[in-house]
């Protein structure tokens, strides 16, 4: 038998184990992203605003980005024990740098010009920075999540060696047996699909929000004056 019918055939035999932990691989990377967006946000504004702040914070994200995951697991499983708990949370640390970065970058880029019309029609800080500059920083701002989700679904896969699940799982499974490569395929091929298809579809989300886009859009739908020389 060829590996590719003991694909179909574990695909056939084993398809609500495969789909759930597709699922449960998925929501680690996803909760981890999503509360790290809430915190990496924030703090990309905050030292967007006060630049002094930026070297600490994306010093301090650096650092952690260069800890491989497995220590990085270990770590974290010393303080949390074992589960997908310790997985998410891991993911939310190595998602903090694209996010926070990019946050930054994209409030930093907008041109002056742009914030001094805003001030001159009275806007406040507040509605400064939710009506122009998070608008015009969205693109780049999704450009981080993007990598942060893309990241996160590859170190997903480690959570499985301190009890997390996913993919992860089903892959171990196919190193611990005698010609497992069939099992290993199993699990690696719906990772690589969710990475290609979570990169594919942030990549949409971000051309959609860019403002060139967004501006073309708005003269495309705005209504035609009538032109008053006709008869």
């Amino acid at each position: 038998m060829n590996i590719l019918q003991e694909l179909s055939q574990y695909y056939i035999q084993n398809s609500s184990y495969v789909w759930a932990q597709f699922f449960r691989h998925f929501l680690m990377s996803a909760y981890g992203v999503v509360f790290a967006a809430i915190i990496g946000i924030p703090l990309g504004i905050l030292i967007a605003r006060y630049h002094r702040l930026s070297k600490l914070v994306l010093s301090i994200t650096n650092i952690i980005q260069t800890i491989p995951a497995l220590a990085m697991l270990a770590i974290l499983m010393l303080a949390m024990g074992l589960g997908a708990n310790t997985v998410v949370a891991s993911l939310f640390l190595y998602s903090l740098l694209p996010i926070i970065k990019n946050t930054y970058t994209g409030i930093r880029g907008i041109e002056k010009p742009m914030l001094e019309s805003g001030f001159a029609m009275g806007m406040t800080k507040f509605q400064l920075m939710w009506m122009v500059e998070l608008p015009l920083a969205m693109s780049v701002i999704l450009a981080g999540l993007r990598t942060a989700l893309v990241i996160s679904i590859g170190v997903a896969t480690i959570g499985a060696f301190i009890g997390g699940g996913g993919l992860g799982s089903i892959i171990i499974r196919g190193t611990n047996v005698t010609d497992g490569a069939a099992i290993i395929l199993a699990g690696a091929i719906p990772t690589a699909i969710m990475a290609v298809a979570a990169d594919l579809v942030m990549g949409w989300l971000e051309r959609l929000l860019s403002p060139d886009r967004r501006a073309k859009s708005r003269k495309q739908s705005a209504p035609m004056k009538r032109d008053e020389n006709l008869a």
